[in-house]
């Protein structure tokens, strides 16, 4: 990984702002869009607790939440701490992409491509579904990296959708055999909303890389399966969260990996 850095430290901490300014508007994508609430009306946020719309000097990424102590300035109810965790967390993502490609076309490609893949990772774990949409303008976006492959893409869209085929088949027939548990007649392996994250995987990453990114995923899926089985909670887990986490993993640090893998 090549880091590119300012020689004062201006650069990041501006492309850190404007990734906060970006994390803003993900805060709204993801609260708006799976409650079909329109980006244009109304124009400004608002307390989904009153309603009330919130004024531009209470709307600065994570200064005003620390200002306002966390909470409404008319109805005074908390505001959920996930909103300046998103707007950390794409500013962090940002400046990450920045120090890698610096300032470059494919750094504007990866930028956004992370934050559409960040928007949709939040209301997959909060709604368990994406909009169909959003998975169709991020393997849209992605198609313009630089070093994108369709072949690699379309490989590994083929690949998942035969290994889902044959596990969902093993869910629906043999397991639900064993166990006679008659909710696994209509489970599947994966979501449908995978299948475009994993072409996307696929197509940056390539081959060796995209299976590092979708192993890694696995294995970080793992860790709230066993959570909710250890709490004997019958919850299903998100994948695109993971599989956006294991793509970004392998994206920054893909050289140290090629290195190691040699």
């Amino acid at each position: 990984m090549t880091l590119k850095k300012g020689k004062d430290g201006l650069a990041e901490f501006s492309i850190f702002i404007v990734g906060l300014i970006f994390g803003s508007f993900l805060n709204v994508l993801i609260y708006r869009l799976p409650q079909n609430i329109s980006l244009i009306n109304p124009k400004r946020s608002f307390c989904p607790s009153c309603n009330t719309q919130i004024k531009w000097y209470e709307n600065i990424p994570l200064l005003s939440y620390s200002l306002l102590k966390g909470k409404c300035s008319k109805c005074k109810q908390l505001i959920p701490p996930i909103y300046p965790f998103i707007e950390m967390l794409t500013g962090t993502i940002t400046v990450i992409i920045y120090s890698k490609l610096g300032l470059s076309f494919d750094f504007i490609i990866m930028a956004i491509l992370f934050y559409v893949l960040t928007t949709l990772s939040f209301i997959d774990f909060k709604y368990k579904a994406v909009p169909d949409y959003l998975l169709i303008i991020g393997l849209l976006i992605s198609i313009f990296y630089s070093n994108f492959s369709f072949i690699n893409a379309l490989l590994f869209t083929g690949a998942i959708v035969l290994l889902e085929l044959f596990v969902t088949f093993y869910i629906q027939n043999i397991k639900y055999k064993i166990t006679q548990d008659e909710n696994l007649l209509t489970q599947k392996s994966m979501g449908d909303g995978d299948i475009p994250i994993v072409a996307i995987i696929g197509g940056v990453l390539g081959i060796k890389l995209g299976i590092i990114a979708i192993v890694l995923a696995a294995f970080l899926a793992i860790i709230p399966a066993i959570y909710n089985l250890l709490l004997k909670k019958d919850i299903e887990t998100p994948f695109i969260p993971f599989l956006s986490l294991g793509l970004f993993f392998v994206f920054i640090f893909d050289n140290l990996i090629i290195r190691i893998l040699n």
